[in-house]
């Protein structure tokens, strides 16, 4: 079981609302992928008004925990605002921080970052923090007291997978709450990756959104996680540079 804060999961993937072509290929999307995390940009829906566009139309959510997300926010105040907004509308009180700060890599501003997570930590939340795979910047966030980290395997939509493992292990190893790889996962290939290396859960959007097809692609990383905290849980062999046998070689008889 996955717990943060106090939520507890018994999926370990996690699931954007965003770009999917039509409601119903999201609807089926979300029931391959199994998981109970839903995680949505608030800028970008209607709860106060109903000419923006609805990404749980016809979605029956009494299954799922909704995670709140600051996309678009460009500075502390900003995302804690919009935090506001999804705990007024009665969502959630568990929100992923997102300060962005380069419009071309979308990699997140890491001072406004933490200072967002601050602010919304002392107004009872239970803070998501999405971040680089800065290993110091992470111990800084998990210092203040967030309740997850998320550092992304690769900027925001681009599906390169994990760029820097040695990052990103060193902040797992360190990390004394759950670590959510968020971010440039490609392939179930990442999302095993990620869990390999001891990740505590993975968030996804694009990698599934923009397959060919999406339910096909959900149910895919669905395995994928579940495979990759086993691989972990249960260790890999050494890495050898010459070939060893994979038979004993004593009392081996003369032919």
């Amino acid at each position: 079981m996955l717990t943060i804060g106090p939520y507890t999961f018994s999926s370990r993937l996690f699931l954007g609302t965003g770009k999917y072509k039509t409601a119903e290929e999201q609807e089926k999307a979300v029931r391959a992928s199994e998981t109970e995390v839903l995680t949505f940009a608030v800028r970008r829906m209607n709860i106060f008004d109903d000419s923006q566009p609805d990404p749980f139309e016809n979605m029956d959510l009494s299954g799922f925990k909704l995670l709140p997300n600051t996309a678009g926010a460009k500075n502390a105040e900003e995302a804690v605002r919009i935090a506001k907004m999804a705990k007024a509308a009665d969502m959630c009180d568990m929100v992923k921080v997102e300060v962005i700060g380069c419009n071309k890599t979308l990699l997140p501003d890491p001072v406004e970052t933490l200072r967002a997570s601050e602010q919304l930590l002392e107004e009872g939340f239970t803070v998501l923090t999405y971040t680089s795979d800065d290993v110091v910047l992470a111990r800084r966030l998990q210092d203040l007291g967030i309740h997850a980290i998320m550092p992304g395997a690769a900027p925001i939509g681009t599906g390169l997978g994990i760029i820097n493992p040695y990052n990103l292990q060193h902040i797992i190893e360190q990390a004394e709450v759950p670590v959510i790889v968020d971010a440039g996962i490609g392939s179930p290939k990442d999302a095993c990756y990620s869990m390999e290396l001891g990740a505590d859960g993975v968030l996804l959007n694009t990698a599934v959104s923009d397959a060919s097809n999406p339910a096909k692609m959900a149910e895919a990383m669905k395995y994928a996680v579940k495979a990759g905290r086993l691989g972990g849980e249960a260790g890999r062999i050494e890495k050898k540079f010459y070939a060893a046998a994979s038979s004993p070689t004593e009392g081996l008889s003369r032919v």
